[in-house]
This record gives C-alpha cells, structure tokens and sequence, in this order.
C-alpha cells in the first residue's frame, strides 16, 4: 500500500504526539488534518471501544464558529432544524443543506451564547459556504476557525475518567449539553457526544498549549481502567448506523433520503436556504433511503468503493459502508436502498469484489 506523502497541506494536530507514541498504525485524511484509523488492529480496537475507555484525537473536526448580532440568523439559514428554541449550553445535530436541500455537512451546532456558535464539521470545507452566505446576504457576523480541537474520550468506563480529571460534575452532563471545565486555568466545552454507541464526551480543547498535557493527565488517570489512545471504528460506526459524509451520504443526497427527517423542521425553520427545495421533497416523500444490509458469508474486505445492490441483475442501490460484525457474526453495512425494495427483509444480492453474495435488507441497525 502506498503511503501519504506529509506536507503543510496535510496537518498534524495538537495530540499528534501523543498519538505516534502510542503506536497508532493508520491515517486518513479528514479536512486537511490526520485523522488515526487503526492502533492494535480495527478488530483489537473495536473490542477495547466496547469494554474499556479510550482518548480520541478527533482535532478534524474543525470548528467554524459565528460571532456577532447576525450569528444566530446565519446559523438558521444553513439548517432545516429550527433551532428557535435551542439553548446556551446545548449541542444539536444539524443537517447543513445547499439551495437544492443536497447535504454539505451533518455537524453538531454548539450554541456558547446568542452571538456565538461553533459549528463542529464533517468532512468537507463547509467555512466556504459560510462565508459566501454570510456575504452574499450581507449579514453582521465575523467567521473564522478558532484554535479549538475536539479530544473524544468513548467507551463504557469515560465517565469515571473524565471525573478523575474534571471533577464529579462532568457526571451529571445530559447527552448533546455541555458544560465549561478547568484544565490547568484554561476553561473548555466539555459535552456529551461523541462518534460511537458506547458513550462518552467530547473536550473542546482551547490551546494547542494545553494538548499534551490534557492528553498525559487523561492517560496517566486511566492506567487502571485500561485507557488506551483510539479513534472511530469502523465496525462499531456501521453496527450502529452513524453515517459518514463522504461515505454515505453527499451532496446528491438530501437529509430525508440519509433518514435524517427527523431533524428536518421545514415548515417551521424559516430562512433555511434549502427550506423551498426540502417542502416538495418532505410533500413527495424519498425515492431512496439509507438501510442496514445484512450481507451473508465470510467476512468482506474494506468498501473503499461503491457496490451495487441488485435483485435478478438489476441495480436497486449501493452499498457505501461494510465491515464483518465480530459481535454479530455477520457482515453489516450500510445502503441506499430504492424505495421498491427498502423493506425491513427484502431479499437482494450485493455485488462485492469478491463476488455476488446474499444479502437482506434491514430497517433497523445492529446496535
């Protein structure tokens, strides 16, 4: 396998460190930074996710934070969510959608107050679209990318971690709030969210000076609870039905087909940019949606490509995402599925590099 060439367009992190010291084995690249795939290897991993804790280095996901009198009016403008009632100190999941109601990001808006939000992004340069919103409509926002970096902290045992180091208080934080923590005099976001089933938070790290050293006190007060550095998995992500732009979802596609309705609020997220396009879809219904396809046989290799679902050889979707489930002695994936053959049980066939295989199409998720 060829490697990546490092560059300056290719950014290290603040915990890249941290990481490299604790063997990490694979990279991709996820807006423009590193992000870690693999440790021990994907199936070690998976198993260490679901039984212990462990400190992700998730700095890619870049925020883009709005701050001034309009901030709030921007932010509704680029999501079908009505975030009328939404509160300081709370995290909403929101499609981000095109004029045409196409996906461009599903981040988590951060509301820190009415005049300043941090928008906490997917894969994709979402601050273009931003900027020519914001100057296109002539708004009174200032936009920039501040020195902020996620550090996820997942898996059954975080919340004891995260109180050794912040306190009982974090305990007592509702999923998708957050609260603000001192790390050495500095005060960080600290939510519940994060990229797995397991549970866990999310530190918004303020400083690249206070990286390392959160890094070393998080893993200094795990020794006993079996911390170990780790990153989104894979398997654990696909058995759990959490999609991942670029992957699963794009442009092409729009929140009600990626089974996002319900953080659609059409009728009611007025000045939503897409809010026209997204009314006739929300009034004609999907022709396609996304669905858990439960593939039979051994275990099949990485889906870095499409593959097409087809009943008696014609194409009635795509698988995006698939992994062998070691829990559900299965392999799981996650599809487009056309409206005809959707249904919970429907019988298709998948096309995989290593052949056609028997398939059945799902309407929940493994976990």
């Amino acid at each position: 396998m060829a490697l990546i060439s490092p560059s300056r367009r290719i950014r290290r992190t603040m915990f890249s460190e941290g990481v490299e010291a604790a063997g990490v084995k694979a990279y991709t690249v996820y807006n423009h930074m590193l992000l870690p795939t693999v440790f021990k290897s994907v199936q070690e991993d998976y198993h260490h996710l679901k039984e212990a804790v462990q400190v992700w280095d998730v700095s890619c996901e870049r925020q883009v934070e709005l701050r001034g009198p309009d901030a709030a009016k921007l932010m509704q403008m680029l999501t079908p969510r009505d975030l009328r009632g939404m509160l300081p100190g709370r995290c909403f999941y929101v499609p981000i959608v095109d004029e045409t109601g196409g996906m461009l990001n599903d981040p988590v808006a951060v509301k820190l107050a009415e005049d300043r939000w941090w928008i906490s992004i997917a894969d994709s340069d979402l601050m273009l679209w931003v900027k020519g919103i914001a100057n296109g409509y002539r708004l009174d926002v200032l936009i920039d990318e501040p020195d902020i970096s996620p550090l996820a902290i997942q898996g059954p045992k975080a919340d004891d971690l995260l109180a050794r180091v912040f306190g009982d208080a974090v305990r007592d934080i509702r999923f998708f709030r957050f609260g603000m923590f001192d790390f050495e005099g500095r005060s960080m976001a600290v939510a519940r969210s994060g990229y797995s089933k397991q549970g866990g938070f999310e530190i918004y790290v303020d400083g690249e000076d206070k990286g390392m050293p959160l890094w070393n006190a998080l893993m200094e007060a795990g020794r006993d609870l079996d911390v170990r550095a780790g990153c989104p998995n894979g398997i654990e992500r696909v058995e759990g039905g959490m999609l991942s732009y670029g992957n699963d979802m794009t442009d092409d596609n729009t929140p009600h087909e990626c089974g996002l309705g319900r953080f659609c609020d059409t009728q009611t997220a007025i000045g939503c940019i897409g809010r026209d396009a997204l009314l006739r879809v929300a009034k004609e219904g999907p022709t396609k949606q996304v669905r858990a396809i439960d593939i039979a046989g051994e275990a099949v290799p990485p889906c870095d490509r499409v593959w097409d679902i087809e009943v008696k050889g014609k194409k009635v979707g795509q698988v995006t995402s698939a992994a062998y489930s070691p829990d559900f002695k299965t392999n799981v994936a996650i599809g487009m599925v056309r409206m005809t053959h959707w249904d919970d049980g429907c019988e298709v066939q998948v096309r995989t590099p290593q052949g056609l295989r028997d398939a059945v199409v799902r309407e929940k998720f493994w976990a």
